[in-house]
Parts: C-alpha cells; sequence; structure tokens
C-alpha cells in the first residue's frame, strides 16, 4: 500500500499499540481537564485525524486554544447537562420535564457565551471560531425559556396567563384553609396532640389524639407509628380541601402544556441545538488540551510532508527526509506522574532503524515509549513531550511489540507470542509506518534470536518502515558498522554510582552491564568473579570497549556542553558592548544633530535679514537704510564664521589610519580596531576572513577589513576655511538630519525594515519633508541593500546615496523625496 501524505490515513492505534503505549492514560490525562460531561466523554473517544488537512486543523485549533490561555483568557467551558436522550425524545414530538429544558438552557447559554467570546478574539482564533461558533438564532429560543422559568428554577408565572391565575386561585383557597385550621386549633386544642397541621396525601390534615378522634368530625387519612394519633380532614374543610385538589390538578395541567409548548420550539430549532452541544464539547476539549500543554509542558512540532518517500533505487547511505525527530524528548505518561524525565533526542528516517542497547531499567523502553506516543499525538492534534524545533510526521500506523505476551490460555509462551506478533507487524509495515519492537526476538537461543532480528529488522526497513528496536544482541549492534540503514543508540550506565543513566545517546552502542546491575542489587561479590571468569574473552572485550566508548562519549558531551556555555557568554558580552558602542554614537550623533539644528535655525534666519535688506536697497535708500544693511552684512558674515568652524563629524574623532595589510596578520600582531578607538593584539586568525583579537581583558570577533594599522596615526590636515552658501544651507541638497526625519530599522529582518521603511515613507510625505535618513547598520550589508532596493523602486523616491561620515558613514542612507 502507498503512503499518501494528504490521506486518508489508517487508525494508527491497533488494539496491541493502545495497550502496549498506554494510550488511554493520554486521553484519560485529557478528559480530567474537561468541564463538561460532553467533553469527558469526548476527550476519552478522541479520534485520529484521517486525513493531513484534518490533522493540521486540529492542531491549528489546539495552539489557538493554548495562545488564549496565555493571555489570562482561555476559552470559557462549564459543566453543561448530556442532552442526548432528551434531544432525540424532542425531535419525535415527546415532552420535556423541568431539568431537561432548564438544561436545555444552560446549554444555549453557555453556546451564546462561547460564540462571543470567539468573535470578540475570530482575528487570533480562526480556526477555533469556526470549528466552534454556534447558530445566534438559538439566542431567540433561549430567551423564550429563560422568560418561562424563575431563578429558582420554577416555572414561571409569567409561562402564561392562564397559569398565573390558577397560580393566584390555589394561593386564595389555601390562605381559607390555614385560616380555617387555625381557627380549628383553637377551638380544639383539648384533644389535639399538638399545635400545628399538616398534609396528607394533599389533604390539610389536624394531628388529634386517637381517644378523642370521635369528638372531632372528619375524614382520617393516616394515623402515627404508635397509633396515639390519627391524622383527620376535618368535615368542615373537605368541600374547600376538594377545590384545592382540583385547582393543583389544573395548575399541572396547564404547566405540562407550557412544558410541550417548549419543547415544541426547541425541536424547531434541534438541529442547530445538537450542533450547539457538539461545538461546546468540541471547544472543552480543545480547551483540555491547551491545560495539558500546560501541565506537561507540551510543544507544537513541525508537521513535514514527503517523510516516507523512499526511493527504491537510492544507495542506503543515500540521505533520506526525517520521519520523527524530537528535540529533547520526553515519556509524557512519566511526567504527568511527577517522575523527573531525563530529556532525549531522537531523530529517524523511513526505511531505517534504530536499535538502541544498555543496560536494564536504563531507559530503552521508554525511548520506544516517547517515540510511539509522539507519534499517536500528533495524529490526535495534541502536542508533543518535546523541545520546540522538534518534527513528527503524520504517520498511518503504529506497530509496537512492547512487554511480555505470555498467554497461557492459549499455550503460548512469552518467545511464541511475540513471533506471532513479528509475523502481524511484517505484514502490515509499510512506508508511514513507525515500529516499536522490545528486546527484538528475545526468549530463546541467542544465535538463533540474534539471527532472527537481524533478518526481521532487514524485512521491516526494506518495507519502508522507520523502526526502533531494543535489544542485548552483540550482533545488532554490530550492523550499523556495515550498513547505513542501521544506526546504534545506548542508555548510558554510569559505573561510577552503579546506576543507570536514563540518558539517549545516538551513534555509539551500549553495554548490557549485567554484572554491574547485579552488584547493585545485592549479588555477593563472589558470584560474580565467577561469572566474569565464565565470559568468553571475545565477549568481555566487546563489553569493555563499549564501555569505553560511551565513556569518551560523555566526556566529549561534558566539554561541548562547556563550550557552549562560555560560547553563550561570550555572545552575551559582545552583544552588550555592541549596545554599548551603538549608544555611544547614537549620543554623538545626537549631539550633532542638536548643532546641525542650532547652524541651519542661524542660517535661515541670516538669510532672512539679507532679504530684508536686499528689499530696501532695491527702492532709494537713505542713509538709514544703508547703515540697516552694513549691519545685517555683518551679522551674516559672523554667522557664516561661526558655521565654518563647525565640524560635521563626532567629536574626539581620530583622523584616518591606513588600511591593514592581511599578509602581516598573524597571531601577536598590533592591530587598530574602529568601532573600540584602541589598538588591539590578534589573538587568533579564523576562516573567511575573520580575527579574534583582546584589547585588555575584553576580546571580540572581528572582520580584517574593518581593522586599520596601528601606530602614530598620521596627522589630521587643518580643516579647510570655508565659507557656508545660504542657498544651499536652506536646500534639502544639504540635508540636516533630525529625530523627526530618521528611521531606526537596526535589528529587524529584511521584510520587516523594508515595510516600515514604507511606511516612513508615507508619513514623511504627509508631514512636508523633503529628506529622510534610514538607519539600517553595516552587519552583513544584507538589511543595506534590501532598504535601498526598496528605496530605488519607490515612486515617492528622487534620489538616494549614502550617508556622509557626519550622518553614520555606510550604514545610514539618506532619501530625497519627490516634489
Amino acid at each position: 500500500m502507498e503512503y499518501n501524505p494528504e490521506g486518508p490515513f489508517a487508525d494508527p492505534c491497533p488494539t496491541k499499540t493502545r495497550a502496549d503505549l498506554e494510550w488511554d492514560r493520554i486521553l484519560e490525562a485529557l478528559a480530567e481537564r474537561c468541564a463538561s460531561r460532553a467533553g469527558k466523554r469526548l476527550a476519552r473517544a478522541l479520534p485520529f485525524a484521517s486525513t493531513r488537512a484534518e490533522a493540521m486543523t486540529v492542531l491549528a485549533e489546539v495552539r489557538e486554544a493554548v495562545e488564549l490561555a496565555r493571555t489570562g483568557e482561555p476559552v470559557p467551558a462549564r459543566d453543561v447537562a448530556e442532552l442526548e436522550d432528551a434531544l432525540d425524545r424532542a425531535r419525535i414530538g415527546a415532552s420535556l420535564a423541568n431539568e431537561e429544558l432548564r438544561a436545555v438552557l444552560g446549554l444555549l447559554e453557555a453556546a451564546r457565551t462561547a460564540r462571543q467570546y470567539l468573535q470578540g478574539r475570530r482575528q487570533i482564533a480562526p480556526a477555533l471560531y469556526a470549528a466552534c461558533a454556534t447558530n445566534p438564532e438559538l439566542d431567540a429560543v433561549a430567551r423564550e425559556l429563560a422568560s418561562a422559568f424563575d431563578p429558582d428554577g420554577t416555572l414561571s408565572d409569567r409561562a402564561s396567563p392562564r397559569l398565573e391565575a390558577l397560580r393566584a386561585e390555589r394561593r386564595a383557597v389555601r390562605d381559607r384553609l390555614v385560616r380555617r385550621l387555625e381557627d380549628l386549633i383553637n377551638k380544639h386544642e383539648d384533644i389535639l396532640q399538638d399545635r400545628y397541621w399538616t398534609e396528607r396525601d394533599g389533604r390539610y390534615v389536624l394531628p388529634v389524639r386517637s381517644d378523642a378522634h370521635e369528638r372531632f368530625p372528619g375524614i382520617v387519612h393516616a394515623t402515627s407509628a404508635s397509633g396515639a394519633t390519627v391524622f383527620v380532614e376535618p368535615r368542615v374543610l373537605v368541600e374547600t380541601g376538594n377545590r384545592m385538589k382540583m385547582v393543583d390538578a389544573e395548575v399541572a395541567r396547564e404547566e405540562q402544556a407550557i412544558y410541550a409548548a417548549l419543547t415544541a420550539r426547541v425541536a424547531e430549532d434541534i438541529e442547530s441545538v445538537a450542533a450547539a452541544a457538539r461545538a461546546l464539547a468540541h471547544a472543552d476539549v480543545r480547551a483540555a488540551a491547551a491545560r495539558l500543554a500546560k501541565d506537561l509542558d507540551l510543544t507544537f512540532p513541525e508537521v513535514p510532508e514527503g517523510a516516507f518517500a523512499v526511493d527504491r533505487g537510492a544507495s542506503e547511505a543515500a540521505a533520506r527526509p526525517t520521519s520523527i525527530e524530537l528535540v529533547g524528548g520526553r515519556h509524557p505518561l512519566l511526567a504527568l506522574d511527577g517522575v523527573k524525565v531525563v530529556p532525549s533526542d531522537l531523530s529517524m528516517s523511513a526505511g531505517r532503524a534504530m536499535i538502541v542497547s544498555g543496560p536494564n531499567a536504563g531507559g530503552k523502553t521508554v525511548a520506544l515509549k516517547t517515540l510511539g506516543l509522539a507519534a499517536l499525538m500528533i495524529r490526535a492534534g495534541l502536542p508533543v513531550a518535546a523541545r520546540e524545533g522538534s518534527r513528527v510526521a503524520l504517520f498511518d500506523v503504529v506497530l509496537t511489540d512492547v512487554g511480555d505476551d505470555q498467554n497461557l490460555h492459549k499455550n503460548l509462551s512469552t518467545f511464541s507470542a511475540h513471533v506471532k506478533n513479528l509475523g502481524r507487524i511484517l505484514g502490515e509495515t509499510r512506508p508511514g509506518a513507525l515500529v516499536l519492537l522490545d528486546e527484538l526476538a528475545g526468549g530463546t537461543d541467542p544465535r538463533e534470536g540474534e539471527a532472527l532480528a537481524a533478518a526481521v529488522l532487514d524485512s521491516l526497513c526494506a518495507r519502508g518502515g522507520t523502526v526502533v528496536c531494543t535489544t542485548h544482541y552483540e550482533g545488532l549492534k554490530a550492523l550499523a558498522l556495515g550498513d547505513q540503514r542501521f544506526e546504534n543508540a545506548s542508555v548510558g550506565f554510569d559505573l561510577a554510582t552503579m546506576s543507570p543513566t536514563f540518558r539517549l545517546v545516538v551513534g555509539v552502542p551500549g553495554a548490557s552491564s549485567a554484572l554491574a546491575v547485579a552488584r547493585r542489587f545485592g549479588i555477593p561479590g563472589t558470584v560474580l568473579e565467577r561469572a566474569e571468569r565464565f565470559l568468553t574473552k571475545e565477549a568481555v572485550t566487546f563489553e569493555q570497549m563499549v564501555e569505553k566508548l560511551a565513556a569518551e562519549r560523555r566526556a566529549l558531551e561534558l566539554a561541548r556542553e562547556d563550550a557552549e556555555r562560555e560560547a553563550a557568554a561570550s555572545r552575551a558580552k559582545r552583544r552588550e558592548l555592541e549596545s554599548e558602542i551603538e549608544r555611544l554614537r547614537d549620543k554623538e550623533r545626537g549631539v550633532l544633530t542638536r548643532e546641525g539644528e542650532a547652524l541651519l535655525a542661524s542660517l535661515r534666519r541670516a538669510r532672512e535679514d539679507l532679504k530684508a535688506a536686499q528689499s530696501r536697497l532695491r527702492g532709494k535708500p537713505t542713509e538709514e537704510d544703508l547703515r540697516a544693511a552694513a549691519r545685517a552684512m555683518d551679522a551674516v558674515g559672523q554667522k557664516t564664521s561661526i558655521g565654518g568652524e563647525l565640524e560635521l563629524r563626532p567629536k574626539d574623532e581620530p583622523p584616518a589610519r591606513p588600511a591593514v595589510d592581511p599578509a602581516a596578520i598573524r597571531v601577536g600582531a598590533r592591530v587598530y580596531v574602529p568601532r573600540l578607538r584602541a589598538e588591539a593584539e590578534v589573538v587568533e586568525v579564523l576562516s573567511g576572513g575573520q580575527l579574534r583579537v583582546a584589547a585588555g581583558a575584553l576580546k571580540l570577533t572581528t572582520s580584517i577589513a574593518e581593522l586599520r594599522g596601528a601606530g602614530a596615526p598620521p596627522a589630521a590636515p587643518a580643516p579647510p576655511q570655508r565659507r557656508v552658501d545660504l542657498d544651499a544651507a536652506a536646500d534639502p541638497d544639504v540635508p540636516i538630519q533630525t529625530a523627526d526625519n530618521t528611521v531606526d530599522l537596526r535589528g529587524l529582518r529584511a521584510h520587516e525594515a523594508v515595510a516600515m521603511a514604507e511606511q516612513f515613507l508615507d508619513r514623511s510625505l504627509g508631514a512636508g519633508r523633503r529628506v529622510t535618513f534610514f538607519v539600517h547598520g553595516h552587519g552583513t550589508g544584507a538589511l543595506r541593500d534590501a532598504v535601498r532596493e526598496a528605496l530605488r523602486g519607490s515612486p515617492y523616491v528622487a534620489r538616494i546615496r549614502p550617508g556622509g561620515p557626519s550622518e553614520g558613514g555606510d550604514g545610514v542612507t539618506v532619501a530625497w523625496l519627490k516634489w
């Protein structure tokens, strides 16, 4: 059978798989987190998605429920009575009772609350809204039901005018009865057992002493258990009591008529009501999945397509797509039980087998079940017990042979039961099958069992299955040495503490450590020494070699972890230093901007003064006009002198230094680092033109292109004397950078920066700006190139150029807008 990545898929959980992986415990954990009985019932029978589209929709719904829960406003869920039987009876015209109609009202009110909640969050939870939104026309049904009942659940007098009249009459009749009874109590106190009245069979009676009841005319309705009291309805109240019974009967008939009418109203929208019940249970299960995800720290993996495409003509070593990859995978049931779980990384491909070895009680079977439950959970639309970055494909079926299947009733030994199960698994394995085998071909002669196990694994891989098995067979561990379809993995054993580590290590076979485990559990040392003498030299050598490999692998892992921690600390320190450098640069640019704005204002005022002087001189200037023009010219001269003296680069900027000669770069060489404005020593030459330099206690990585030669810099040339062209100063060709005409795009991705740049152009045009500054930094140049390309293609931009030395250099782009 060919695997179709879009489905339809088979049921992934045969009966044995369900039992082996304890799938029902996952469903029960989900049900426990449901608020409603209908939700719990649905959770315990949670279906598996039959197509990829269905699986992705369910995952989207649960992801949205998780996000809503994180906002502090989770999907509303409350216990709503199960109404399937009641709705079925309403369909055929039967009348619902008071409790059932009020349960329908509760359902409709809960549906309205859920619909309004999801409608208000439709943009962030579209999948949940589509799945759980109910028919708004049901609100009218809810209003009719609500108006028929009082807050205490009784049918309201307002339910019908006749009911209101009948109940009023009943109250009046009862009041007459009570008054007469109280009069009789006062009149016949000497023959009453006590001063009270009560009801028997719907009739109003007095407790008369049995020895005096003949003196009290009336009808005896009951006697006390001791016989000392008889309950007598006074003869004078019989007619009134009869009227009371008749009114009660009429009230009951009217109430039943109202219940029938309300049931008929519900029946008019019975399908919408049933759909609302299903939607509420659906939403309840999704909210429960979000709570389960929080409690067990579950995440949503990538669900790859084409994960089971096995090229039959490709070599065994050819790369195949990963069908399941768990980063920090954990057994969810152990987490549910509060057991401390050691996360493991697991990665498998179709047509390949992972052979897990190592000591008993070390976690081999846990690894199998972790993989199997992850495959089932993703098919059921649940997140998995692993970290972000995991990948789990939609397996068509999960086939397992885990645990002791001895069946005395059928005369099957443990080995026979396993073999029978293996035959079934071989027949069902295909691309899209995840096969999990615990102690493959164990329980028989080791040589024959090892041969059978190797043949089974070969066949399963040839059929395209994704296979994981546990074993103690040394021959299976050696398969990976000559066949790249097989890969070893092991659970560790700490010889120092004589205990398993529960950590799965891929790529290294594990030692069974049977003697070490025996020593841990108290087998006498003399027995163990004798056992070691019985071992063959080859077995001892193989076991020792595996243990040595495992120890070396662990040492390498510890060294890698230390290196990663140091690298992370270095990256954090570098980011901190770069942030401080940028802060100082921003501060310098701010100083320049303020000075530039002051100069521009001064030049504008000078220009206005000149225009005024020119205007006065066009006519017949008086002597006073000439003196005013002279004063204006003197003022302009002073202002342009100030402008000529203003430095348009950061204060204390060092003079330019020559570029460093790449041939002179070596460990120990001295270089100048512009970003630090300090000399540093080369401590490491890296690939790709990168260096590691140290300036005192500070170390950082930089490029050769960024560095300059060390030593005394050339003397800075004297700043040239220049006059400021007043027209140019006011012209946008000489732009002045301010906070209003500058946007900072650093830290954004290219598409985000382009979008922000376009928005800034729109605002700038609306504000009447003619020049804009885009700060994108240097970096790799990708952000700069994307921004400039967008600006060149913008219909709003006339031209662009890189920033000048005082504007941020090539880390800034200046754009002139079209007018």
